[in-house]
C-alpha cells in the first residue's frame, strides 16, 4: 500500500503542475494531505516487524514483484500520458485515473480486512475504504458535472 500512496502524491504534483480546474488542484491537494500520515503509520508498522519499507512506486527488492500487480497502480506509460497531458484533457484524465487508483486502494483494504492479522492495519483499512469510497463518489460528480 505505500507504494501505491507514494503514486497518488506524484498524480497530485502533476495535478498542481498541470490541472486547470481549481476543483481538481483542490481534491489533489487533499488527497496528496491524506497520503503522508498513512505512509508514517505503515512505515512504522514495517519498522517494528524488522521488515523492508518500500521506497518510491515500485516493490523491488520486497519479494513482490515490480508493483505492477497491485490494483490501481499505473504503469509507466500511463503516468507519462498523465504527466503530457494538459488542459481539460488533463483534468478528466486525473479524475479518470484516480478513480481507478481509488479502486485498487478499496480492493487492497479489503484483502487485508479479509486475510490481516494485525488489528490496527484492518482498522487503518477500514479508513481507506471509508475515504476512498468518498473521493471516488466525488470525482465522479466532478466528471459528469465538468
Amino acid at each position: 500500500m505505500i507504494p501505491h500512496h507514494r503514486q497518488a502524491v506524484l498524480m497530485s504534483d502533476m495535478a498542481a503542475a498541470h490541472g486547470t480546474s481549481p476543483d481538481v488542484k483542490a481534491l489533489a491537494e487533499e488527497i496528496k494531505k491524506a497520503q503522508a500520515p498513512e505512509i508514517e503509520t505503515m512505515s512504522g508498522w514495517l519498522n517494528a516487524w524488522g521488515e523492508k519499507v518500500p521506497t518510491g512506486v515500485s516493490m523491488d527488492g520486497m519479494g513482490h514483484g515490480d508493483g505492477s500487480g497491485m490494483p490501481g497502480m499505473m504503469d509507466d506509460q500511463d503516468m507519462d500520458r498523465l504527466g503530457n497531458a494538459r488542459g481539460n484533457a488533463f483534468d478528466t484524465m486525473f479524475l479518470t485515473m484516480m478513480i481507478e487508483h481509488h479502486e485498487g486502494a478499496i480492493a487492497m483494504a479489503e484483502t487485508e480486512k479479509q486475510q490481516g492479522s494485525s488489528g490496527p492495519a484492518k482498522a487503518l483499512a477500514d479508513d481507506i475504504i471509508t475515504s476512498q469510497t468518498a473521493e471516488i463518489t466525488h470525482m465522479r460528480t466532478m466528471l459528469r458535472t465538468g
